[in-house]
């Protein structure tokens, strides 16, 4: 039967009896990194990659450093800090390569530690760390700060157990990053060859657009519009302020911004804006229901959105054009998923290329050319790319949910309140 766990106090919290409280400078050194003298953006015969956080964070090397006796050179799963930058203080652990000028490599000078449970340990402390940078220009680590970090020392079998935990999520992670990626790939596979090609097609033809199935069309938006409208055609200035109250707090109406939409939950959590009942109905020409095309008129211009349905009522914002479009001829998610691939961007650019303001006007947007297949056609391309879709929303959902999970383990396991081992187990 496991003994219940006995805790003392220290200057860093509640820890277990058999727990001890180390100064984080008295165990480790670092050594920093030393900008390289030859590099490369491919990878050749006895060069190494260019530990920078790009890598680091994204696993893909994109420089390539010959060895030539004055790198720092580290191993796989070394600790890495970061010293200078924006991000200075973030952990990071190594893949073989060299060292960046920006990074130190941290190693323990006494063997009290398992190199990953202190690396749990460090990414634990990383806020605060990067909250005590120093530097008006370019920040970095403040050395006294990091070396008088106070740190909680388990039993050694203990650290390997809460390790065990640990790992076991972080695979879980990782597993479902690959089937991000993977599912990303297909995605864009898929729209690469549903939007030019379309569904068992044979015969092709060439178009301003590109090549595109012979029963396809190029059409203007114009000639697929109903309405372009946006917040400012519910009435001027001045009547718009006496008659539109908006609010921080809950009300009638969710009164719907561009970065509300980049959310995936709506309405999101937050920063959000609402109106009351008498300025929703003010704000009758810009009623939204759901499934609506938005764009985004300045800053991010030419970004497109699905309106999705939500259980209140919401009206447009500022900054946004609402598109509503001839049902019988386009629909909206087909015309959606053109916009956000990289031939409907790329027509977006070209449209928008003569404006020096950063601003879309509604001439450009109805002059945007579109290929037009056969309604049913675009519903099924639609339809196929909404799987994916949802898809890839389960998936970075379990990220989210496995990520929360985590959290929750490093901040229990990290101060003795979930795991007790015995000794003899690990022996």
């Amino acid at each position: 039967m496991m003994s219940e766990t006995k805790f003392k106090k220290t200057p860093i919290g509640e820890i277990p009896e058999d727990w001890e409280v180390v100064k984080l400078g008295k165990i480790i050194g670092y050594i920093k990194g030393k900008k390289p003298k030859i590099v490369a953006k491919e990878p050749k015969d006895g060069w190494l990659p260019y530990l920078s956080t790009e890598y680091l964070r994204n696993n893909n090397p994109t420089q390539f450093v010959k060895i030539t006796g004055n790198e720092i050179i580290v191993e796989d799963g070394n600790i890495l800090l970061l010293w200078d930058g924006s991000n200075a203080g973030e952990f990071f652990l190594a893949k073989k390569g060299v060292l960046s000028s920006t990074m130190v490599k941290i190693f323990l000078k006494k063997d009290v530690y398992d190199s990953l449970f202190l690396f749990y340990l460090l990414k634990h402390r990383e806020p605060f760390l990067k909250g005590q940078t120093k530097g008006t220009g370019i920040p970095h680590v403040d050395k006294n700060v990091l070396n008088a970090l106070l740190l909680p020392l388990p039993p050694l079998p203990e650290q390997k157990k809460i390790v065990e935990i640990l790992r076991t999520v972080d695979e879980a992670i990782e597993k479902t990053d690959l089937a991000i990626e993977k599912t990303e790939r297909l995605k864009k596979g898929l729209m690469q060859r549903l939007l030019t090609k379309g569904i068992k097609h044979e015969r092709f033809k060439k178009t301003e657009l590109g090549e595109i199935p012979e029963e396809w069309k190029v059409v203007r938006v114009r000639e697929v519009l109903e309405l372009l409208t946006d917040y400012e055609a519910n009435g001027s200035f001045s009547k718009l302020k006496e008659n539109v109250r908006v609010y921080d707090t809950p009300n009638y109406a969710w009164y719907v911004r561009a970065t509300d939409l980049e959310h995936k939950q709506y309405p999101p959590d937050g920063d959000v804006r609402y109106v009351d009942k008498e300025s929703y109905e003010f704000l009758r020409k810009t009623k939204l229901f759901g499934r609506e095309l938005l764009m985004v008129k300045r800053g991010e211009v030419g970004k497109v959105y699905i309106m999705p349905h939500v259980k209140m009522p919401a009206t447009l914002g500022p900054n946004l054009y609402l598109l509503k479009l001839k049902n019988e001829l386009v629909d909206n998610v087909f015309l959606y998923y053109y916009f956000t691939s990289p031939f409907g961007k790329r027509e977006l650019k070209r449209r928008n290329a003569p404006t020096t303001l950063g601003a879309l006007y509604k001439e450009d947007v109805k002059n945007f050319r579109i290929p037009l297949p056969p309604l049913e056609e675009q519903k099924k391309i639609a339809e196929i790319l909404m799987t994916v879709d949802k898809k890839l929303e389960l998936l970075r959902k379990r990220k989210e949910k496995l990520e929360r999970i985590k959290k929750g383990f490093m901040k229990d396991l990290l101060t003795g309140r979930r795991v007790s081992v015995t000794t003899e187990k690990h022996k």
